[in-house]
Order: C-alpha cells, then structure tokens, then sequence
C-alpha cells in the first residue's frame, strides 16, 4: 500500500466488488457500511485483513472531501442511494455516484436479456461482459 494522505479514497475487496472509504487528518477512515451506515473506523478496522488500495487525490480535491467530511450528518446505507461509494464520491466531488454500481446493474441487465432470448449460459456471459465494457467505455469519455 502507498502511503495515503488525509483526503486520500482508499478501497479493498469484499467479495466481488471493491469497498471505499476516505482518509481523515488523523489517519482513520469514513465509509459506509450496511450494518452502521457512513461511520468512521482505524484503517485496521477498514483493512479487514485485506490489501488496501490507494487512489491518490489532487490536492483541492482532498481539501473539499476533508472540508465536507467535517461537516457530514451520518447517513444510513442504502446499496442504490448511499453505499460506500456514493459516500466516497458525495465528499471528494460534490455529488453522490456509485461505478460499480452502475457496471453491475448494466452488466446483469444484458446478461438476463441475453440469457432470456436465448436460454445459452455463455450467451449471458457475453451480454455480462459486454455491460461491463460498456460502462467502463461510458466513464472514460
């Protein structure tokens, strides 16, 4: 792990997706969690025995998401409205969005048309890999 700086997101693995989180001047993390909702944890805590991955933030960037996350009032988790990475997103760019979110939801649409139309296992496999093409296409433009 590179060193991350207050303001810094920092995610790991759980399961199939990857878990955000921010860094506070005091080195512990603010994320949402399903069972206590936007709460901050120690970065042991935040790790759970997993490798933890830095994304690097310019430095306005990292000064408004600290500057908001002074300010934040606690919200409850909601997996399409307010999960960690409409929290992460919400404080270092001022409107709350969740990627991989989008990707899954994408992704698993195509599948289950693909897979009705044609009831082909690797059919659906297609149509889920290209949703994630798709979506990784729509957020690099």
């Amino acid at each position: 792990m590179s060193k991350a700086r207050p303001g810094d997101i920092v995610s790991r693995r759980k399961g199939l997706v990857m878990h955000k989180g921010l860094v506070l001047e005091d080195g512990r993390v603010l994320h949402n969690s399903p069972f206590h909702g936007e709460s901050v944890v120690t970065m042991t805590e935040f790790r759970a025995g997993q490798r933890v991955y830095v994304q690097h933030q310019e430095t306005a960037a990292r000064a408004r998401a600290l500057r908001a996350a002074r300010e934040l009032e606690p919200r409850g988790y909601d997996l399409f409205r307010n999960n960690c990475e409409h929290t992460v997103h919400r404080l270092s760019h001022g409107r709350a969005e969740s990627p991989q979110l989008k990707t899954w939801l994408v992704s698993m649409g195509l599948a289950g048309v693909a897979f009705a139309l044609t009831r082909h296992p690797a059919v659906a496999a297609a149509g889920l890999a290209l949703g994630r093409k798709l979506t990784a296409r729509g957020r690099a433009r």
